[in-house]
Parts: C-alpha cells; structure tokens; sequence
C-alpha cells in the first residue's frame, strides 16, 4: 500500500507573478509605451499600470521570500529582487514543486485579476484586448518550457462574445492550454449573466474543446468582507472568507439557472473556496428548490446533488477535520487539492503535513483521485509526467 508522502500531486491552484517584459516584449510598436508594464510608486513600491498610468495591482500578491521564508500579514512583497525566483520563472518553480512531490500546478493570474476583469478599466479596446492575447501568448511559453508540468489557464476578452470565443479556440487549439478562468459577475459590466444565451457560444466551445470554466474567488463578485478599521492583518483575515461567499453564489446560480441542463459535458471549478460549505449549500438548494419552485422543479432535470457530481468541481487546501464529512455527502470524484502558492493564504511549506492531516485514514483510492487523478483527467495531465507511481493496495 502507497503512503500520502509517496503519492504524487496535482496542484490545481497557483498563481504566476508575471514578468515585467511579459507584455511589453510581445508588444506591438504601437502599444509598447502603453501596454502593461512596472513603475515604481511614490511609496517605493512597485505597481502593475498600463494606458495613462492606470495601476492595476501590486507585482503578485507574492509572500515568499528569496530566502524561501513567508512572510505574514501582508498582500504581497513589492519588489522583484525579494520575491522567490520560483513566483515568475518556470524552472525554480519546478524545483519547489520537486520538494514537495508536486508533479504538474494550474496557475491563475496576478496583474490581470483572476478572470482577467482587471483590463475592464481600459477604454482603448485594441489595448485592452492585447493585455489578454500577450498573457496567454507569455504563459503558453511557461506551459512548453515546463514540458507541460505548468498549467496556466487562459483569460478570455469577455466583453467581445466573438473575441472571447476565438480567444478561447486560439488558446487551447493553438497555444494548447488546458482550461480558462472566467468572471462570475459579467453583470457588473452591463453585459448578461451567465445564464442568459448570449453566452451560449461560449459554453458550446468550452464543451466542444473539452476544457473547464474555472470560477477563482475574487473574479468580479461584488462584495465587502472587513468592516471598517481594521489594521492590515485583520482586514486580510476576514477579506479571505468573505470571498468565498463569492463562489457560493455562483455554484448555487448554476445549479438554480438550467444551464447544466442545457450543457451537460461542461465542467465547472470552484477555485480557492474550499469545500466545507458545499454540503450545506447542496442540502439548502434541494429544500429550497423544492419549496419555491414547484412540484415539476422549474423543470430542472436533475437534483442538486447530482448536478454537483456531473459538472462541478472543488478544491481545498487548509481544511482537514471537515474534509472526511464533505467526501462522505458528495463523494469523491469532484474534490481537488490545491496550494495558493505563492499567495498570503498558501500552504507553504506545509503542503505534505496538510495532506496527510486531510487525507490521512480514506481510501488509497480517495486519496489518489483527491491528490492527483481527478485534476490529471480534468485538465488533460499525462499521467507519464507523474513519474512512476506507487502500486495501489489490492
């Protein structure tokens, strides 16, 4: 029989720490004083900006030293030189995914946002879509250069339907990503919630390609967490919970909306919301949903349960007593693992002591569909990349 500590793992979120050239050496001549790029603030600080000096967000929300140390209580280092090479360059990335037996890592990313909705407050549409086509040419680089152990998901120009779904076919048929990241609030933008068919085409493609819309906390959600007053480690600690509350709504909106109905091989992810609150929201929405929507359901095809088990998916990474109890209401085909690597609230260097804390007395089949065998069949991981994997127990 396999211990935790020799299976291996797919970590299905981390995020990337752009570059400063990412942009601005793949820009056209037209858009290079404009594109994406690093200053330096009046505080010191270094701060994405783009077009007349719109800033964007802090280098990467990056917390691990050079020295591989983490720092707490703040959103992230400001400088480059600080920073862990292993936040922005492919091969020491590597070497800290070797050190914990992490095979292949999905990566969001930073200056964007996590669904890319940072661009939406660039007029200039020609620059605007740059910032989205030059991030998913950079990063399609970084998923070749590590012979396919990183995953970086694509961002997508949504306010374009068209342009969002060329982007989509140009990033998985030609630059051979895996999945893509995607607001769960286009409202915010005047364009129609998700369930409306002006996005039909989208999840068509998706489902076609055979690749995950993934829902990253923070993607566009309006929300307020902290109340007012708070010092900077306060406020991060009740920001933190207060974004899961994000991705409840959005998986109880598609379970409510038929749109599983009506694209029923698309998968859907979770990201960075954990998994405690799923049975309870799965429980909520069949009361719910039987109360006030009639006995024929709102024609709804399937329980809400069933729903999660056909088209959604989760991922956890602090949670360890209230793991067992998730697995055992929902099952355990649908529940991932992740690190937040390298982000305020990541796991390092306590990957491999969470793991056998969470997973520690299930099944040897349980946890090889939590570390690794769901993520490698989701997002297309070739299992050669695992290395040779431990014999299962009879």
């Amino acid at each position: 029989m396999a211990t935790l500590d020799e299976l291996p793992i797919i970590d299905v979120d981390s995020h990337y720490t752009e570059p400063a050239d990412l942009w601005s050496s793949r820009a056209p001549t037209s858009l290079r004083d404009r594109c994406m790029r690093v200053v330096r603030d009046k505080a010191g600080n270094d701060r994405w900006v783009v077009d007349d000096d719109i800033e964007l967000a802090p280098l990467g929300f990056t917390v691990i030293r050079k020295d591989g140390t983490k720092v707490y209580g703040r959103f992230s280092l400001e400088h480059y030189d600080e920073m862990t090479e292993a936040s922005y360059d492919p091969a020491a990335r590597l070497r800290v995914m070797d050190g914990f037996g992490i095979r292949a890592q999905v990566m969001y990313p930073n200056a964007l946002g996590f669904a890319g909705h940072g661009v939406m407050r660039i007029k200039d549409e020609t620059l605007r879509l740059f910032c989205i086509t030059g991030y998913n040419d950079g990063v399609a680089e970084v998923q070749k250069q590590s012979g396919d152990r990183l995953l970086p998901q694509a961002v997508l120009p949504f306010w374009d339907i068209e342009l969002c779904v060329a982007e989509l076919r140009r990033s998985v048929e030609d630059l051979g990503l895996r999945g893509f990241t995607m607001t769960d609030s286009p409202e915010q933008w005047e364009l129609p919630p998700l369930h409306d068919p002006h996005w039909d085409a989208l999840w068509d493609t998706a489902q076609g390609l055979g690749v995950p819309c993934n829902f990253h906390i923070g993607a566009g959600t309006p929300m307020t967490g902290a109340w007012p007053g708070y010092d900077m480690p306060r406020m991060m600690a009740a920001m933190s919970l207060a974004l899961f509350t994000t991705n409840m709504r959005c998986v109880t909106n598609l379970i409510v909306s038929g749109l599983l109905d009506r694209f029923p091989r698309l998968a859907f992810v979770s990201v960075e919301s954990g998994v405690g609150w799923l049975p309870f929201v799965i429980d909520a929405l069949d009361y719910q949903i039987d109360e006030n929507m009639g006995a024929g359901r709102g024609g709804l095809e399937l329980r809400p349960r069933e729903y999660f088990q056909r088209q959604i998916y989760a991922s956890y990474w602090f949670e360890t007593r209230s793991l067992a109890p998730v697995i055992a209401a929902l099952g355990e085909d649908n529940i991932m693992f992740e690190t937040d690597f390298p982000h305020p609230t990541c796991l390092y260097p306590e990957v491999r002591k969470v793991v056998n804390e969470s997973l520690d007395g299930q099944p040897e089949r349980v946890q090889r569909k939590v570390l690794y065998e769901t993520a490698a069949r989701l997002y297309g991981v070739d299992l050669a990349l695992l290395g040779e994997l431990p014999a299962s127990s009879p």
